[in-house]
């Protein structure tokens, strides 16, 4: 999605079904990871989405080939990479670039990159990553704007981290996994997109035990090979095509999907008071009368998915009575609340705490996307409203969801580019 505005026309409910691509939160650290390897990847079920081709330019950037035979599958070969240096406009662009440094330092001794940007949610430190490097007995270097890591043989180390940090996790149980002896990492992220780079690197010929759980033990080996891998479903899409349905008073059923990785998003969509019908990978979720407020707190997995706090804001304007959301993952990320203020909502904020005061009828406005979830929520609630709606920067929306625009007009919406 280019960057521009997105014009909608609220008041037709969403029916119809999704099929759920691959998760771009997954897709990120394994493109990465194949910087591990001298050897050929191939990995399946990649999105099709801005964040995903940013990354593929930085690993070009570094030497690396990278090809996309079809626009879900990308081939990645790094055995001559030029260059342990990440560019500074990618790094500055997007968070995930960062995700390079643990698979660099631990095959070629050394790598630098700029301070990490991406969306704007507050400060997110990249603190995990460098202490846990440094236990693992590298040097780590900054200034106000680059990182510079060395260290010519990785050492496995315990550690424990501050913050469950997904990117933090990833980083180091990619360096892990060729350094020597063992790495024990305590209170690492349990999202199961860590799960699934972990079952990548287990392609790769690493050796990996409790991923999926808050520790994660790595055995390092001296070299790893190619391996074809399919990315997971990604959740979060399907729980915005979920919230989708429900705020326009539709019905829709996200298919692809894998059903426990939503479980606290099921359990809220039932206590809203939605129909939700769940199959071996899929979910049905459609309106059947009045909704009801709820309290959500969005933290790590298995909590609620903060990546989802702001869609559910956006539907939560139409319960009956006060609402109230919790976040506690970034310290930022409540500034969407302005924005449905303008479009009719009642919604105050103080600290981190959004608090909802439902129904409130949705109306038509000219709104600003500051992120890819807060950009969602505004999409939705212009679906749900009556009028016109117009979002602009809708490039952050592109960042995350591939196609949005068609597969809102495939289920019933009313939606188009206005650049």
């Amino acid at each position: 999605m280019s960057n521009g505005s997105l014009r909608i026309q609220g008041g037709a409910p969403l029916r119809g079904t999704v099929r759920v691509g691959g998760a771009k939160n997954a897709a990120l650290p394994i493109m990465a990871a194949a910087l591990l390897t001298r050897d050929t990847c191939a990995i399946r079920n990649v999105p099709r989405i801005e964040d995903i081709a940013t990354l593929a330019e930085l690993l070009r950037a570094l030497g690396a080939s990278v090809e996309f035979p079809d626009p879900h599958t990308v081939v990645i070969n790094a055995s001559q990479l030029t260059t342990t240096r990440a560019p500074a406009e990618f790094v500055a662009k997007m968070r995930a670039s960062f995700l390079v440094m643990g698979p660099l330092v631990a095959r070629f001794g050394q790598a630098e990159a700029g301070h990490p940007g991406g969306c704007e949610l507050g400060i997110r430190p990249v603190n995990v990553d460098v202490e846990g490097l440094r236990a693992m007995g590298a040097t780590v270097n900054s200034d106000d704007a680059t990182y510079r890591v060395d260290c010519p043989h990785l050492q496995g180390a315990r550690m424990y981290l501050d913050y469950p940090s997904h990117t933090g996790t990833e980083n180091l149980l990619m360096a892990a996994c060729v350094a020597e002896g063992e790495t024990v990492i305590k209170h690492a992220s349990m999202e199961p997109e860590v799960t699934d780079l972990a079952g990548f690197l287990v392609a790769l010929g690493a050796r990996i035990r409790g991923a999926g759980t808050s520790t994660i033990v790595v055995e390092g080996v001296p070299t790893l090979h190619g391996a074809e891998y399919s990315v997971m479903p990604d959740r979060l899409t399907a729980g915005t095509f979920a919230v989708a349905g429900l705020i326009t008073r539709g019905d829709v059923m996200a298919e692809g999907i894998i059903p426990e990785h939503l479980d606290p998003v099921i359990f809220k969509l039932g206590k809203i008071g939605a129909l939700v019908e769940l199959e071996e990978d899929r979910m049905r979720c459609a309106w059947k009368g009045p909704l009801r407020p709820v309290d959500i707190q969005a933290i790590h997995y298995p909590g609620f998915p903060t990546d989802l706090q702001a869609v559910f804001a956006a539907t939560l304007t139409q319960a009956e009575g006060i609402s109230s959301i919790h976040e506690r993952v970034f310290e930022n990320r409540l500034t969407y609340a302005e924005q449905l203020n303008t479009m009719g909502a009642h919604i105050t904020v103080g600290a981190q705490t959004a608090y909802i005061n439902g129904p409130t009828p949705l109306h038509g406005a000219r709104v600003r996307a500051r992120d890819i979830r807060a950009g969602a929520a505004l999409v939705l609630a212009g679906l749900a409203a009556e009028g016109e709606t117009v979002m602009d920067d809708a490039q952050h929306v592109g960042r995350g969801y591939e196609d949005l625009v068609d597969v809102l007009r495939q289920l019933g919406g009313q939606i188009s580019h206005d650049r």
